[in-house]
């Protein structure tokens, strides 16, 4: 049986830039330089610390949107079918009022990694809160709550690529 492909994470980019990151991955430097640019992991390893995160950077800037229910790691989200994170938003009648529950579910993967890339995952899917598609005004303000968004994400992307080529957690 052939080898199965690694997830392709950095498709959404230019191939010049894939093609960088495979060449750092293939020197071996890859791993340096991030290590370099986010020396340490965050603290956040509990799903009640994750929830209390979560509801700092949603209180800062959605404070007009509806009530967190459940934050949590999970360890069923697949990063290689690129769910790093997923929020949910259920609708059900209590009596003649309409409750809403809003949960969001990040990939365990995160529970060792720099707070920025926390962070990032965490802008993102409170973005959904909002826009619940990836056009303009999703990505704006992705870029008001974390406006080195862009950049996080594709260091991540290029950590992940890592980490599916070589298989070892960097923090």
């Amino acid at each position: 049986m052939p080898p199965k492909p690694l997830p392709d994470y950095l498709a959404a980019y230019p191939a010049a830039l894939a093609e960088q990151v495979q060449l750092l991955i293939t020197r071996g430097t890859l791993a340096d330089r991030l290590l370099l640019k986010y020396p340490d992991a965050h603290a956040v390893r509990t799903d009640r610390a994750l929830y209390d995160y979560v509801s700092r950077t949603k209180e800062r800037y959605l404070r007009n949107t509806g009530a967190l229910s459940r934050v949590a790691f999970d360890s069923t989200l697949h990063i290689e079918r690129r769910a790093l994170g997923m929020h949910t938003r259920t609708a059900h009648a209590q009596g003649i009022k309409l409750k809403t529950r809003r949960d969001i579910r990040i990939s365990s993967v995160f529970r060792e990694v720099p707070e920025a890339f926390l962070s990032m995952i965490v802008v993102h899917e409170l973005a959904h809160f909002k826009e619940q598609e990836h056009n303009k005004a999703f990505y704006q303000l992705c870029l008001h709550m974390q406006p080195a968004y862009h950049q996080l994400e594709f260091d991540l992307r290029a950590y992940l690529t890592w980490l599916a080529a070589t298989n070892q957690p960097l923090w």
